[in-house]
């Protein structure tokens, strides 16, 4: 029997399971869906706290979460590159953002003609599909399975493993009774690449959140932010505003084939992500939450995975 049961296979479980496991714990992953099925697979996977609070445990998990990333960008795991980054800012701002302090390079510049301020940064930027199946190929190399099974309630998983970490994102909002758990709907567009290095934002867009995320063979364009919206079936008029305002922002893009649109739920949750210890688990079992981060999952994740590996040996350390 694994020492941990970690439930759930985007990059937040994933990330869990590898650390939990490089730290000696025996570990096992249970799933609903195969990690490439879940909505990690399809996030524009930028380091960037979106819509997140300016908390100092935030900052740590970010802070995190970046140095392991850009370490792994140096060791060119598959997906992981550092990309430089331009933020457009419609009005002035006098001072720097405060999850700055993750980022080592971050520095303001004189804007562009309509615009009141500009960041300039690098941080690291993320192809999920190889990224995810390089994270499945590490939990293998480590001795760790990944099994498939669609968990209706937490209490089934009495006696399955001494400790469980629930890191099933949208699906915490049932499994956890939290209503503070909610989709938000994100759309994104693919376009072929015409050659473009560098990130774009423009988050103060009147359209709407507009990006533009290069990456080795195509563009992401985005967005959309909509809570509560769960309806994920394409929907044109909307690509075809977020492509108008990302070549609005960057004229390159204009006529670049679009190869696809994208459509998924952010797992977000007010007051953000709860990443803490249950007393409420199932009987026998201690219970780990690691949920609710919304659109930054993949800018949290490795410093979640960090702090839930000391809660588990904090666990661990106190008698029955």
């Amino acid at each position: 029997m694994a020492d941990v049961l970690v439930l759930g296979a985007g990059v937040v479980g994933l990330s869990c399971a590898v650390r939990l496991a490089e730290a000696g714990v025996r570990v096992s992953v249970l799933a609903a869906d195969e990690p490439v099925a879940t909505v990690s697979r399809i996030a524009a996977a930028v380091w960037y706290p979106t819509r997140t609070e300016a908390d100092p445990r935030v900052l740590d998990w970010a802070r995190r979460t970046f140095d392991e990333l850009a370490d792994q960008a140096r060791r060119e795991i598959p997906g992981v590159v550092l990309r430089p980054t331009r933020m457009l800012l419609r009005r002035a701002v006098a001072e720097d953002p405060w999850w700055s302090a993750a980022v080592p390079d971050f520095r303001s510049v004189p804007p562009p003609p309509g615009y009141g301020g500009e960041w300039r940064f690098t941080v690291p930027t993320v192809e999920m599909e190889p990224y995810l199946h390089w994270l499945v190929d590490r939990l293998a190399g480590l001795g760790v399975p990944i099994r498939r099974h669609r968990v209706r309630t937490l209490h089934e998983l009495a006696g399955q493993a001494p400790v469980v970490v629930n890191a099933t994102g949208l699906a915490a909002g049932v499994l956890a009774d939290d209503p503070a758990v909610h989709p938000v709907r994100g759309r994104i567009v693919l376009v072929a690449n015409p050659g473009l290095v560098t990130s774009m934002r423009d988050e103060g867009h009147p359209g709407g959140p507009t990006y533009v995320h290069p990456r080795s063979r195509d563009v992401v364009l985005g967005g959309t932010f909509e809570p509560y919206e769960t309806d994920t079936a394409p929907d044109d008029e909307a690509g075809r505003a977020i492509v108008a305002r990302c070549v609005e922002l960057v004229p390159e893009l204009a006529g670049a084939p679009v190869l696809g649109q994208l459509t998924g739920l952010r797992p977000a949750r007010h007051g953000g992500p709860r990443v803490a210890v249950d007393p409420s688990g199932p009987d026998g079992t201690r219970l780990i939450h690691n949920y609710g981060h919304g659109g930054a999952g993949v800018t949290l994740a490795w410093g979640c995975a960090d702090e839930v590996v000391a809660l588990v040996g904090a666990a661990s350390a106190v008698p029955d």
